[in-house]
């Protein structure tokens, strides 16, 4: 029993020792119970925002260049949901077959004008330069004998065996006589040897003929509403049989790859980079997408996202930033254009 009481003792001393020798469970300092939390590191803050879907192209509203409000769209060749290619036409209005008729007449006067050039450099035919001489041959002779018969008229009225009428007439013949035999020769020289101003109209009628069939060219083209690129039809707006108004004719778009436009505050720009990691969220679903920053606008706008908070700042001024969905993203989106989603940049 008493020694017991002796290591009782012992034990109380030790417990004393050490409570004033600041050791153990009795510290107040670093090693203590009292030990102050560390404090926590502040990490960057993330952005988020509303979006919305859109092609990487954007959405393309067309409607044909060059034609009245009003005109009436005679046929629609593509669907929603076709794909189509660049150049290919999508649409034909009601003067399509009119302007393709001027097209065709132009074109044969072009041909036309072609032609006479070519004959006009090469001159006469074989042909042609024998007929011409014949011709000519036969105003000579026609000439002489008028000749003749006018100087025989003269000689008789002079003696006053003959009448200066018929006189007259025979001198006015002569004079018509030769100079039809001029006209003659001039044609075969030209049949011969080409005139240089022959041929530069020629080749100025050629030329006003090609820009004819240019322009009647261009002209049918404006009648059609063709693909400015490779893309999707995502919307018709107008069918066969209506007038095309302000909304135009259809709406298209590249969905190989899609684009998520976030309405960033401006207050958060400083924490954007592109290349930056997001996370798109469609309400209402579980699934999260991936998404990378591609490109931060240049115009700090008002906001065109309507949010739910009935608090928020309708003016809010904000920069719109494109966000590229990943593979899974796009087929989960694809015919989603247009959809408002939540935003989530990574700092």
């Amino acid at each position: 029993m008493k020694r017991w009481a002796v290591v009782g003792a012992v034990l109380a001393a030790a417990g004393i020792g050490a409570w004033a020798m600041g050791l153990g469970p009795f510290a107040s300092g670093p090693m203590g119970g009292a030990v102050a939390p560390p404090a926590a590191a502040s990490a960057p803050a993330g952005v988020g925002a509303l979006g919305r879907v859109e092609p990487a192209g954007r959405i393309r509203r067309l409607a044909a260049p060059g034609l009245s409000m009003g005109a009436r769209l005679e046929r629609l060749l593509v669907d929603e949901g076709d794909t189509v290619k660049a150049g290919q036409v999508l649409a034909e209005f009601a003067d399509a077959g009119q302007r393709d008729a001027a097209m065709a007449e132009a074109a044969a006067r072009m041909a036309q004008a072609s032609a006479t050039l070519e004959r006009t450099r090469r001159g006469g035919s074989e042909s042609e330069v024998a007929a011409a001489e014949a011709r000519v041959a036969a105003l000579r002779a026609a000439e002489e004998t008028a000749r003749r018969d006018a100087a025989r008229s003269a000689s008789l009225v002079s003696s006053g065996a003959g009448a200066a009428a018929q006189a007259e007439r025979n001198r006015f013949l002569a004079t018509q006589r030769a100079a039809e035999r001029a006209t003659a020769e001039a044609d075969l020289e030209t049949l011969r040897n080409p005139r240089d101003e022959d041929v530069a109209r020629a080749e100025a009628d050629l030329a006003a003929a090609e820009a004819a069939l240019a322009r009647a060219r261009a002209d049918a083209d404006l009648a059609r509403l063709r693909a400015p690129s490779d893309g999707t039809i995502l919307r018709v707006i107008a069918r066969a049989g209506e007038a095309v108004g302000s909304d135009g004719v259809l709406e298209m778009g590249d969905l190989s790859r899609l684009d998520v436009v976030a309405d960033v505050y401006e207050t958060d720009l400083p924490r954007l980079r592109e290349g930056a990691a997001a996370e798109v969220v469609v309400p209402g679903e579980a699934a999260r997408h991936h998404a990378v920053v591609r490109e931060i606008g240049w115009v700090v706008r008002r906001t065109t996202q309507a949010g739910t908070d009935p608090v928020a700042a309708v003016d809010a001024r904000t920069v719109e930033v494109r966000l590229t969905l990943d593979e899974a993203g796009r087929q989960a989106l694809l015919r989603r254009s247009g959809m408002q989603v939540q935003v989530a940049i990574r700092p």
